[in-house]
């Protein structure tokens, strides 16, 4: 196996251009992919944010507009895969929809928290119940957006998670 170039290195120790560190690892280093490195490498500095929700066309669509906006995004259809997952502890914010099959959103939370992982949440919802979003937020979500929302208002929110507002 070949060692990376020093061109590489000294990308890495530049992560405030994450789109040229991350196109340079996918066309110019070679050795990275045969090592394993490929996907691990082009995220580096990223804040892991999933996504949690049984809806297939969030599921698709969230993690483009996510990874667009200098994040690493991981996504999961139910709340059991996001717990069986070696991300839970690795998640930096957790978009989480609040109305699923087995696991809702309110009760992966409430896991979450019995499990003393301090997972800030954006819950997406297309409930307009007032109470379960109020119930959501006086449990420790950062912000609660109903669908269809904005890319705006989803990015705002998760920078606020993640305190980069």
């Amino acid at each position: 196996m070949g060692r990376p170039n020093r061109y590489f290195f000294r990308l890495l120790r530049r992560p405030d251009d994450h789109t040229k560190v991350e196109s340079t690892l996918l066309t110019k280093c070679g050795t990275l992919k045969g090592m394993g490195l490929r996907q691990e490498a082009a995220t580096v500095g990223r804040a892991l944010v999933s996504v949690v929700d049984d809806d297939e066309s969030v599921r698709e669509s969230l993690p483009a507009l996510l990874r667009a906006s200098g994040f690493d995004p991981r996504v999961f259809s139910s709340a059991a895969e996001f717990l069986s997952s070696d991300y839970v502890h690795r998640t930096k914010c957790l978009i989480l929809d609040i109305a699923m099959p087995n696991m809702s959103g309110l009760e992966l939370q409430q896991e979450l928290g019995l499990r003393g992982q301090k997972i800030p949440i954006v819950f997406i919802t297309a409930q307009t119940d007032d109470a379960v979003r109020v119930r959501a937020l006086e449990q420790g979500a950062v912000s609660v957006l109903l669908k269809p929302f904005s890319k705006t208002d989803l990015l705002a929110a998760v920078k606020a998670a993640l305190g980069t507002s």
